[in-house]
């Protein structure tokens, strides 16, 4: 097995430990299909402002996403590859698993 560093596996930790609740894998989600601004996220994903810009927060501390202002709009977009990476393979290991437990 490859000796991979504590520091990275600390790092991948603090990533994984982002993306591990629902209503951030749903922002990440939305920010697949396109750059979005709270206003839409709070009306695709059903909840208040408030816990999605909370969610937000905390998806930007870790560098996940990005922001950009345009006037009083701020629109959210993916920075970290890896983290649509890892969105991607849990999707097809999902769809996988429902496909198989299914029959």
């Amino acid at each position: 097995m490859e000796h991979l560093s504590e520091e990275l596996l600390e790092e991948w930790a603090e990533l994984l430990k982002a993306l591990a609740h629902p209503i951030r894998l749903r922002i990440l989600a939305a920010l697949i299909e396109d750059r979005q601004c709270v206003k839409n996220l709070t009306e695709l994903l059903k909840i208040s402002q408030p816990n999605v810009s909370q969610h937000l927060g905390i998806l930007r501390n870790k560098g996940i996403v990005g922001c950009k202002r345009d006037g009083s709009v701020v629109c959210y977009y993916i920075k970290d590859e890896r983290a649509l990476k890892i969105y991607e393979i849990l999707s097809k290991e999902v769809t996988k698993w429902q496909e198989t437990s299914s029959h």
